[in-house]
Formats: structure tokens, sequence, C-alpha cells
């Protein structure tokens, strides 16, 4: 049985930017370009009628951003929400955290090459990540003063883990890979990936990145911290 393409929408205020996108992501076989939208507030429609798997968005528009539109598309009702991949023009831009915030499960620059978008695109649709943990926390750590203070309220669902899992989720906000991690915990990286798996479960998190900004937010790790 032929695996069904995975869906995508385009979403760029530019027409020039999603001819060339669609484009790339046309001549593979198993990617289909479902529709294309020009600002944040097409997009959250589009999103709800085309029940794309994967959203490339343009991260600065008019009227409705990126960063409010993919809010609205991650917390969609839906059984599964779409992954947002953002596009943005500079690695260090304050918009990327809001967005990874808001649910995005990573970002791009737009003068990416071809071959690493589709492979961005092939790697959000199996659930996982595309940005490497130590540029997420250089985004968290530059952007730090967003997140609470240290003597802030540690949130309840904290409570959930237990002391390993907290140890892991602490290295993940820290930019270790999982291999790191097994080194680090001397366990081996099944091990790590079961850890992993258990808190993205327990705290209602859908991936790496959203681990690691939750750990900033809940006050687990402090900016700056090695």
């Amino acid at each position: 049985m032929t695996a069904q393409p995975i869906r995508v929408l385009l979403v760029d205020d530019q027409p020039l930017l999603r001819t060339g996108f669609r484009m790339i992501l046309e001549a593979e076989s198993d990617i289909a370009v479902v529709g294309e939208s020009g600002d944040g507030e097409q997009a959250v429609a589009a999103a709800r009628a085309l029940q794309p798997d994967v959203v490339l968005m343009d991260i600065r528009m008019p009227r409705v951003d990126g960063v409010q539109a993919t809010r609205q598309i991650t917390g969609a009702a839906r059984e599964a929400a779409p992954r947002v991949l953002v596009l943005t023009t500079f690695d260090l831009d304050e918009y990327v955290v809001e967005a990874l915030r808001a649910g995005a499960s990573g970002f791009l620059l737009k003068d990416v090459p071809a071959e690493d978008l589709v492979t961005a695109i092939r790697t959000v649709s199996r659930g996982d990540a595309v940005v490497a943990p130590s540029i997420t926390r250089r985004l968290l750590d530059m952007f730090a003063s967003r997140f609470p203070a240290a003597d802030s309220p540690t949130p309840a669902n904290l409570q959930h883990l237990t002391d390993r899992e907290r140890e892991v989720l602490t290295l993940v906000a820290r930019g270790y890979s999982n291999a790191e991690i097994a080194a680090e915990l001397v366990v081996s990286e099944t091990t790590v990936k079961t850890h992993v798996g258990n808190v993205l479960t327990k705290l209602g998190l859908r991936d790496r990145v959203q681990a690691a900004v939750y750990a900033y937010e809940s006050g687990l790790v402090q900016p700056g911290a090695l």
C-alpha cells in the first residue's frame, strides 16, 4: 500500500518565495502542496479547511503574524494538529522564540538549501523537531527576560516527573543530544529516549523544542546555566 504524501501548506507574504518553495516540494513524490496563504489570517483558515500535515510559516507578515497564526493552528481542535515549521531571515530572531513557545516544531532560514527544506518537512511530519538543541538554547538565553525569575513558583505538573526525568529535561534544555545525555547519566540511549518520551507525555509536550522552552518557562533551567 502506497503511503499518503505529506500535505504541506505554504504561508508567506511574498508570492515569489511561495512559488519557489512549491517547485522544490512538488518535485518530491512523498510531498504534496495542498495550498498557499499570503498572511497569518488566511493561514489559520486554510489550515482548518485543508488539514495539512505541515505548515511552512513565514514569521513576519502583515495583519496576523506567524506567531499568532502558529498559536491558533497548533491549538486547533483536531485529533492531530499540523506541525508548524517557521521561516525567518535571521537565525537569532526574537519572533522565533515566541513561535517556539506558541507550538512551532522548529525553524529554518529563508535561504535554506532545497535538500534541507525537504528533509525538514519530512522530519517534522514524523513528529520530530528540526532545531538543533544548542541553537534553541542560544535563542532562549538571548531572550531570557521573557521567562520567570528563579524564585517563581514551580509549576504543579513538574511534580509529576521523577528525579531522573527532571535531570533529562534539564539536559535537553541545555542542548544535550540523546547520546550526550546517555554519557552524562551513564545510561543507554534507549533509556534516554524512554525518559524523554515520558517527559513529553507527562507534560503534554509535542517535541524536544517545546520541552526546552518549558524547562525555561518553568524555571527548572536558568538562562546561561551550564
